[in-house]
Parts: C-alpha cells; sequence; structure tokens
C-alpha cells in the first residue's frame, strides 16, 4: 500500500524533474567560459551533483538496507535493489565525466587519487550488491546478502567525502565545503551548479521510484505465475 502511494507521485516527479534539468542546462550554456578551464569547466555541472547522488543514493541503499533487515519489509527491499541500479549508474557517470574533463586538466584520463579510487570502490560496491542479490534463487535470501554487503560497504562513504581533506590529491577541493580556503567553483559559475544539483536529487528520486515500480510489477507477475502453477 506504502508502495503504491508512492509510487503515484512518481509522474509529478518526471514532469518536475524535466522542467529542472531544462533550466539548469539553460543557465549552464548561459554561464561564461572559466578563465582557467575554460568551457571544460561546464562537465564539472554533470561530474559534481552526480559524484554528491551517488553517495546520497548509497545512504539511502544503506538505510533501506538496515531497514529490511529490522523490519523484514519487503517495501524497503524494493527500494533497495532499486537503489542500487541508480546508484551504480550516478557512480558510472562520475568517474565518466571525472575522467573526460581530467584529461585536458589534468593531461590523463585517469589517476589513482584518493578522490577518484574511493569512488571506484563505490561502484564496484554497488555492483557487488546487485551481483549478490541476483546470485540468490532465493529472493529474500538474495536481499539480505545485499543488504548485509551494503551495510557492511557504507565504511566507503566518509572516505570519499573527506579524501581531499585527508590526503594530498590532484582532484580539487569541495565545490560546496565552507572549509575549502578557495571554493572550487563561485561566482556566476556556482547558481548554474546548485540549480543542476537540485535537478539531480529530483532525478535520482524519480529514478529511484521508477525503477521500484519495474521491481514491484516483475514481483507480483512471478507471484501470479508461482500461483498458477502451484494451482495447476
Amino acid at each position: 500500500m506504502m508502495m503504491n502511494r508512492l509510487l503515484a507521485w512518481n509522474p509529478w516527479l518526471g514532469w518536475i524533474t524535466l522542467l529542472l534539468l531544462l533550466v539548469s542546462l539553460w543557465m549552464v550554456f548561459q554561464t561564461p567560459m572559466d578563465y582557467q578551464q575554460g568551457n571544460a569547466v561546464r562537465i564539472l555541472y554533470v561530474h559534481v551533483p552526480s559524484a554528491k547522488m551517488a553517495i546520497f543514493v548509497y545512504l539511502a541503499l544503506t538505510i533501506f538496507s538496515v531497514w529490511n533487515l529490522w523490519k523484514k519489509s519487503v517495501n524497503a527491499d524494493i527500494l533497495a535493489e532499486a537503489a542500487a541500479y541508480v546508484g551504480a549508474a550516478y557512480a558510472l557517470v562520475t568517474l565518466v565525466s571525472g575522467s573526460i574533463w581530467g584529461k585536458p586538466m589534468w593531461g590523463t584520463w585517469w589517476a589513482w587519487d584518493a578522490r577518484l579510487t574511493s569512488m571506484l570502490v563505490l561502484l564496484i560496491l554497488y555492483v557487488g550488491v546487485i551481483a549478490l542479490r541476483n546470485a540468490f534463487e532465493d529472493g529474500i535470501r538474495g536481499g539480505r546478502a545485499a543488504a548485509i554487503m551494503a551495510i557492511l560497504g557504507a565504511v566507503d562513504l566518509p572516505i570519499i567525502h573527506f579524501s581531499v581533506v585527508w590526503w594530498r590529491t590532484l582532484h580539487q577541493p569541495p565545490s560546496f565545503s565552507k572549509a575549502a580556503a578557495t571554493p572550487a567553483i563561485s561566482g556566476p559559475l556556482l547558481p548554474p551548479l546548485i540549480w543542476m544539483s537540485v535537478a539531480f536529487i529530483f532525478l535520482g528520486i524519480f529514478l529511484v521510484l521508477l525503477k521500484a515500480r519495474e521491481i514491484h510489477l516483475h514481483r507480483s507477475l512471478e507471484n501470479l505465475e508461482m500461483e498458477r502453477v502451484t494451482h495447476a
């Protein structure tokens, strides 16, 4: 019942997300070039929000996993499964966009930087959670095993967040952190980043609910098929 109420909001979320993305993209291409990075700075309007969402979605995945193990909630299990796919997509976009930005800025597609490596570990965790769930024929056992792995993997989140503070890295300082002596993005370049970040939050919620709807329908069809076979 709760799942149906959540899914009922998804069409409205979709339209809001589309509007936010259109406004954000318009703002991105209206901003001037950065005096150091040139047009390459526009890549960061996808990279930074994706990185934030990769972390936030994993945090949500961890909460859903705890909820699933504690309450044995089917809804939490569905949301956790959906979040794993969406979070993996965000992590992949983060790494790819970071590599595209890094080539002209650093002269290389990849460096074993602390922030980059910890984000790669996050992508591997997402893929591992998905693979572990699918490795079990019993969906309940697979969900619980994936939940345990997701909870254990949450240790990577503070490492990603504080990596540019704890270690000297190639990666620029946090874009929104007050602790940074020189903000990574400021002035006229900052408002589009804020708008795009909000758009990506709505996009993440929309995609998780969309994937949850697919999973919910798939499981319902599987249950109906099992009942049909049982009563045949």
